[in-house]
Parts: structure tokens; C-alpha cells; sequence
């Protein structure tokens, strides 16, 4: 019998490689729990971002924003700290936080099962009813605080101090998550929040305060990056920009993750939208 040659040998080698990768278990699509919506897209139920596991780490004045959908982001600081802005059970990052916040609207904005890992559950109204919730909490580089609003009730009537508009202070850097704000900001409600960097807020302009009242605010901020947020689709959150477009420059980004930073703030105050909804 003749023996085999390396030329026999190596085609054998071939086919049985071939052979592997052909029967070896092929790994599972992605799929939405709601019909006609891609993977990548922040309205899943509970969206996957990996690329935040794998991002580089973050200079000693930088943030990362990611835009997790509806009302939720998802704020890395420097030292690690992971924050959610309006935590529910329905919206939620992929990993759990280290401080959650939450408003009292309705459960996409509140949750009634929070991770246990998490470590500072900030709700954004007082649950025992007396007033007004104060939040002023340092979990290493990131400081928390709240400057409570009123929100609508279901009945029609004031719901005072159901709201909080929560304020992440990392390094330099000044952010504010407007959460489910129902009215126009006060002198008093600026004067506590002090110099914001970032603003996060909502856009629908039925549930929340209205476009035109939500563009005021927006001038009386003067937040130099601005990421809209709580916009249910394309249609509400174009209506929105085209009313902003003579105020200020839109930029569209591809993903919905930013890193900011003190020294790399805009010059003049900018519109940034991210994916989402």
C-alpha cells in the first residue's frame, strides 16, 4: 500500500477543518420581543449595548453617555461608577448599576423589582408622601443630588414634588436628567441646579411639558451638549428639531454612546440626538 504524502495528509487535514466548521452549532440571531424592530435599536424591552463592556476606560475628566431608550441612559464615570437614569422594569442596561434613579410618572420610569445588586436606589419623589425627596449622595467619583418638580397626576390634579430633575456631578462636568418634567423651570429650580453641562430631556410634548415649553427651558439651561430623550419615534422627535433648528446645531450620531468631557464641551450650546426612542 502506498504511503501517504504530505500532499495527502494536508488535503485530509483540509476536509476534516471543512467538515468542523460546516456541523459546528451556529450561533442564535438576536430577536426582538416586539415585532419589525432591529436588534441594535434602544426600544427593546431590555436592550443589550456590549459595547460597553468593551469601551476604552475613561480619562479623569470624561463621562460616557449611553442612550438606553425611552427615559433610560446608562452614565459611566472615570473610577466606574455605572448610573440609570429612570429605572423600570421594562428599560433597563444590560448591567446593573451602581445608583439608579426613578420618577414617579408611570412604571417605565419606576421600577417595582430593582436589581438587588444595585447599590443606591434613588427614587425621585418621597414615598412616605411628606414632601419633597433630597438626594445628596458620593459614591466615589460621582456625586448625586435632586431639585424636586410637580408632575400631573392621573385625575388631572398636581401631584407636588413627584418629580426630580437628578444632577450627576463627575469631575467638572455638570448632568441633569430633566426626568418626566410637566412645567416650565423657576428661578428657584435654576438657581438649585446651578451650571449644567449636559442636559438630558424628553420631547413627546403630551405626557411631558410641551415642545415649545420644553425649548425654553432648554434657553434658560443653557446646557452646552443636549440629548433628546422620551420621544416614542421619529415623527415627534422630528417636529421637535425643526422647531430647534434656528436655536441651535443638530447632530445626528450613528451610535448611541458619547463620551464627554470639560474641556471637550462645544463651544456654543449643541443639539445631539442618539438612536433610540
Amino acid at each position: 500500500m502506498r504511503r501517504p504524502t504530505l500532499s495527502d495528509m494536508a488535503l485530509r487535514l483540509g476536509v476534516i477543518a471543512w467538515l468542523a466548521l460546516w456541523i459546528a452549532p451556529q450561533p442564535a440571531r438576536a430577536q426582538s420581543d416586539e415585532p419589525g424592530c432591529r436588534p441594535d435599536m434602544a426600544s427593546l424591552r431590555l436592550p443589550v449595548h456590549r459595547a460597553n463592556l468593551t469601551l476604552a476606560n475613561l480619562g479623569k475628566d470624561e463621562a460616557r453617555i449611553t442612550f438606553v431608550g425611552h427615559a433610560t441612559f446608562l452614565i459611566e464615570t472615570p473610577a466606574g461608577v455605572k448610573i440609570a437614569t429612570d429605572y423600570n422594569d421594562y428599560v433597563r442596561p444590560q448591567v446593573t448599576p451602581d445608583v439608579a434613579t426613578m420618577n414617579k410618572a408611570h412604571s417605565t420610569h419606576y421600577s417595582r423589582n430593582p436589581d438587588p445588586g444595585i447599590k443606591q436606589l434613588l427614587p425621585g419623589w418621597d414615598p412616605t408622601g411628606r414632601g419633597a425627596a433630597k438626594h445628596d449622595v458620593t459614591v466615589s467619583d460621582l456625586r448625586v443630588r435632586n431639585v424636586a418638580t410637580n408632575i400631573r397626576s392621573y385625575s388631572g390634579s398636581t401631584d407636588f414634588d413627584g418629580n426630580s430633575i437628578f444632577v450627576f456631578e463627575i469631575g467638572e462636568l455638570c448632568i441633569a436628567h430633566l426626568g418626566h418634567l410637566h412645567h416650565p423651570l423657576e428661578p428657584g429650580h435654576l438657581r438649585a441646579l446651578g451650571r449644567v453641562d449636559v442636559v438630558l430631556f424628553p420631547v413627546d410634548g403630551s405626557y411631558t411639558l410641551d415642545q415649545e415649553g420644553m425649548l425654553e427651558v432648554l434657553k434658560s439651561l443653557q446646557a452646552r451638549v443636549m440629548i433628546p430623550m422620551h420621544f416614542f419615534g421619529g415623527g415627534t422627535l422630528s417636529r421637535f428639531l425643526a422647531r430647534s433648528q434656528d436655536n441651535w446645531p443638530i447632530e445626528r450620531r450613528e451610535q448611541p454612546v458619547l463620551t464627554v468631557s470639560k474641556a471637550g464641551l462645544p463651544a456654543r450650546p449643541t443639539m445631539i440626538v442618539l438612536p433610540g426612542n
